[in-house]
């Protein structure tokens, strides 16, 4: 087999912009890797709040705008029917922005010994599970709300004193024992209890996103299991820092604290509307 000389090829204009993008990746890349780490430990905030340093908290902020920049592109670029090429430059470099993210918050989350990052099946924490949901009978849309019969309080980025920065998710507020649905199809990642976040499920989507509902009191999927939307994945409740019961919803780029995006516009994107104004 032969090997490529690269001496050989001529540097084309397309190959100096890719060379150009990746020397700024790098450089946004190093800026992440020496940003100050956490001062506190992933999910200690009240009412689901992620209690991270503010030094830590801006960095990541910082590649989670870059991300949703970058994807915004990409769909920008595919509905334009912009050439194939351009495209795949573009999700590319979104995939490159989220892997450098998740790397960064994955050592913090093992640092912090998040269950996240320690005991995603949620064994150790001897995780109050139900019986195994099955799919839903009935002929669903392809992304549902999270929870039925709800208010919803507290808002993405709300401000106050029970969270170390701002809140990152969105709660609804519901009775204990409310039944908790996936929003969308996908495969559970995570089932963990124990931290501030509670009795908590993450799934993965076929868009690379990670849906979260925190504070439950019952768990009804187990780790590995695919759902569908509308599928029951849980029980409302008041596990973990609260003040009183609710479904904290979020949505991440990663399965980590600190790669969250604002979860009403993400929703809205799938055609799903969720009725009442969030409390900032």
């Amino acid at each position: 087999m032969g090997r490529e000389h690269h001496a050989c090829h001529q540097r084309t204009p397309a190959r100096l912009r890719t060379a150009a993008g990746s020397a700024l990746l790098a450089l946004l890349l190093l800026a992440l890797a020496v940003a100050p780490a956490s001062a506190e430990g992933p999910g200690s905030g009240v009412s689901g709040g992620n209690g991270v340093g503010r030094g830590f908290h801006g960095g990541a902020a910082r590649a989670v705008r870059a991300h949703e920049q970058a994807r915004a592109r990409v769909d920008r670029l595919r509905e334009a029917d912009a050439r194939p090429a351009r495209i795949e430059e573009a999700e590319r470099h979104r995939k490159a922005l989220r892997s450098a993210l998740w790397d960064r918050l994955r050592a913090g989350a093992r640092e912090a010994a998040d269950p996240v990052a320690v005991d995603p099946s949620g064994r150790r924490g001897r995780c109050p599970f139900g019986d195994r949901s099955r799919a839903t009978e009935l002929r669903a849309r392809p992304w549902t709300a999270p929870t039925r019969h709800y208010w919803l309080s507290a808002g993405f980025a709300a401000k106050g004193s029970r969270w170390a920065h701002r809140h990152t998710g969105q709660d609804f507020a519901v009775d204990s024992g409310t039944p908790v649905y996936a929003v969308g199809s996908g495969v559970v990642r995570i089932t963990t209890c124990g931290d501030g976040f509670g009795n908590q499920v993450l799934v993965r989507h076929g868009d690379g996103y990670f849906t979260q509902y925190a504070h439950l009191s019952r768990l009804d999927v187990r780790r590995g299991q695919h759902v569908t939307a509308g599928q029951r994945i849980g029980l409302s409740g008041a596990t973990g820092n609260v003040t009183g019961p609710h479904l904290h919803f979020e949505v991440r780029i990663t399965p980590y604290a600190g790669s969250a995006v604002p979860p009403l516009p993400w929703l809205r994107r799938k055609e799903v509307q969720v009725s009442g104004a969030p409390v900032t």
